[in-house]
């Protein structure tokens, strides 16, 4: 698509996105706000930045949720800006070297909380230090000051919001439906592949695009339930289905593993049965129903665990869909679904990367803040406030470098764009409040269009003009004050860039590591008779973990195929009939205390030692389950999860 080509599909998007900006600006005028152009920024950001990263016109949820966040991360900045100034107001070096140090634990925050609300924590950061940055001169009015940004910000979260309602907002209820029904016939699919035992990357390739399906639909589900509170009940099973689509992926690729050695456990019986194609969820419903009669002939003894598992799954899968589509009130059996299980949050594996990210935020912004006090620059402010910003919200993402590049580009594009309306335009529009409107309107119209495209320097390029335009009231045009603004954005930029390029960041192989031990954890905490922890859900926290596995090495087969064989280990393992007894129950306390000292060890000999002690338990297990005469259904599973830990025990304790 060429650079000037505008697309019918992104026309909806930049008018919304230029209704937004003109609202907030008029507004901003009308209540007399003495900068109305945070609001103008914030209007453009939270409606653009959805748009960049879904690379079109974003669903009505998303930019709801975004606007929230913005609203929460303003007001714990805001309180952090005014503690900080009360407690060190005599000392102005202090209390701006405390407030960097604030940046960039907010950055450390949203580098180990969920990704969607890690956006709230870096907008806390730097929106703190713009406050303390911005009272420099006058420390008194910081209340004041405070409670201005409050309210320009939630009005240009208002003003996003109000025009996406007007200007038809995209729900995503539809497309919810639709990956629903695409979803059931992947599984079925995908199960096929597993039974026919075929080729294993054709395999894996289809169970690691339903990973990431699964994942994409979690993302959706989040929209979904800030579109509307109508959506409520959807929202509660679309929770589940989450869980039951990863038990379904799950059970099909152990499937496909016990026929590495055991072919004959899957019956010729299911095999037919397996062998029709499915094209639709009619389809997929129709199979079930015929192997639910098959396996009530059977016998559930005489079918095998993976698939009479499956069929179960399979059958919750479309019970809950059905009620997602129709959105009707929750049934007892659905309710009995819903409440079987509690689900684990995951623990984070970034710990390392999470440090990395405080130290190039903290440095970045207390180099910004000491040239810019020993220059006595007068647009030191603007270059520290782009070095916050750049830095925080680039580190919450997988490329920061990538994002550093893009604001970097945008201030560049920026620079002709807003010359020509700080001198040309902009002068000219003194006397209309229309004709201010509608040239904004016109600039936020072609970069809406650009930005949909994920034009590298795009989103950079919206917040910098409007950032160096300074839509203040009254507005002044001096030229010496549009180019100190510039140039600080530029210097910010690029300051911020060097930092992320000259602090480097390393963690990438002890992340691996240590979700790869993680998983092994998992599998080892299994093992356990207390009812209330077999009750406990980590299937998605482990699929969550896998799917950064996936994103941190996109190559390496060897890895994925570690970690799922540890997360069948940890869903067989949790069904085992283990025998209930004191002997046992003391042993699984030390087996798990020594998994959790194999993550937290702090060099490679003592996570070596604590390894092989882990294996030494293990077998020492085994001889007690043969002594309490457990079945093989415990038995089989802890006897391959030891041979697995042992044949990969360098890659799992190695950096």
């Amino acid at each position: 698509m060429g650079i000037f080509t505008i697309a019918s599909q992104h026309l909806r998007f930049a008018v919304k996105l230029a209704f937004a900006i003109v609202l907030a600006l008029f507004v901003g005028f009308h209540f007399q706000l003495e900068t109305p152009r945070w609001a103008v920024l914030t209007a453009a950001l939270v409606a653009a930045g959805p748009a960049f990263a879904a690379g079109g016109e974003p669903y009505s949820g998303a930019i709801r949720y975004r606007g929230m966040l913005r609203i929460v991360g303003t007001f714990i900045g805001c309180a952090a800006a005014l503690v900080i100034i009360i407690t060190m107001i005599r000392s102005p070096l202090l209390m701006l070297m405390v407030c960097c140090v604030w940046a960039g634990f907010c950055t450390w925050v949203s580098s180990l909380v969920k990704v969607e609300n890690s956006y709230a924590w870096g907008l806390s950061g730097y929106t703190a230090l713009i406050i303390v940055i911005t009272i420099q001169a006058e420390p008194l009015l910081a209340p004041q000051f405070a409670v201005e940004r409050c309210s320009e910000i939630v009005i240009g979260i208002v003003c996003a919001i109000v025009a996406d309602l007007l200007f038809s907002p995209r729900s995503i209820k539809q497309e919810v439906d639709r990956e629903l029904d695409a979803m059931i016939v992947a599984q079925y699919q995908l199960m096929q592949l597993c039974i026919k035992h075929g080729d294993s990357a054709e395999m894996d390739n289809a169970w690691g695009a339903l990973v990431r399906r699964t994942a994409a639909l979690e993302g959706m589900r989040s929209n979904l339930n800030m579109e509307s509170s109508r959506w409520s009940r959807a929202n509660r099973r679309l929770k589940a289905i989450n869980t039951v689509s990863l038990t379904l992926i799950t059970q099909a690729c152990e499937t496909f593993l016990i026929q590495n050695t055991r072919p004959e456990v899957v019956t010729d019986t299911f095999r037919e049965l397996f062998e029709a194609p499915v094209e639709t969820v009619q389809d997929v419903h129709r199979q079930l129903k015929r192997m639910r009669r098959v396996m009530a002939w059977t016998g559930e003894h005489d079918t095998p665990v993976t698939i009479y598992t499956w069929v179960g799954a399979s059958t919750r899968f479309l019970l809950l869909k059905r009620g997602v589509v129709s959105n009707t009130k929750i049934s007892a059996i659905e309710e009995d679904v819903l409440q079987s299980e509690v689900v684990i949050k995951p623990e984070s594996a970034e710990r390392h990367h999470a440090m990395v990210n405080f130290w190039r935020t903290t440095l970045a912004c207390m180099l910004g803040a000491l040239f810019w006090l020993w220059t006595g620059w007068t647009s030191g402010t603007g270059a520290m406030v782009m070095i916050a910003v750049v830095t925080s919200l680039a580190m919450r993402l997988p490329n920061p470098r990538m994002v550093a590049i893009d604001f970097l580009y945008g201030a560049i594009a920026a620079l002709p764009i807003g010359a020509f309306y700080f001198l040309v335009v902009l002068p000219s529009t003194q006397q209309s409040m229309l004709l201010l409107c509608i040239s904004l309107a016109v600039l936020a119209f072609f970069i809406g269009i650009e930005v949909q495209k994920r034009r590298l320097g795009s989103l950079g390029a919206l917040a910098s003009t409007i950032n160096i335009l300074v839509l203040d009231n009254p507005m002044t045009f001096h030229f010496s004050q549009f180019l100190d603004s510039a140039l600080g954005q530029l210097v910010g930029c690029f300051l911020a860039m060097m930092v992320i390029l000259l602090v480097r960041d390393n963690s990438q192989a002890r992340t691996g590591r240590v979700l790869l031990n993680q998983f092994v954890s998992a599998a080892v905490s299994a093992m356990t008779t207390n009812t209330a922890r077999r009750k406990e859900n980590h299937l998605p926290a482990l699929y969550q973990q896998l799917f950064l596995l996936l994103t941190k090495f996109p190559g390496d087969v060897a890895k994925f195929r570690l970690a799922l064989t540890m997360i069948i280990a940890h869903q067989r393992l949790r069904n085992a009939p283990v025998p209930i007894n004191d002997d046992l129950s003391a042993f699984h306390r030390q087996l798990r205390h020594t998994a959790d000292r194999v993550i937290s060890a702090s060099s490679d000999d003592k996570r070596r030692r604590y390894f092989s002690q882990l294996l030494e338990e293990l077998n020492v297990y085994q001889e007690k389950l043969r002594v309490w005469e457990a079945p093989p259904q415990v038995t089989e599973p802890v006897r391959r999860l030891t041979e697995v830990l042992h044949r990969y025990q360098n890659a799992l304790t190695d950096s």
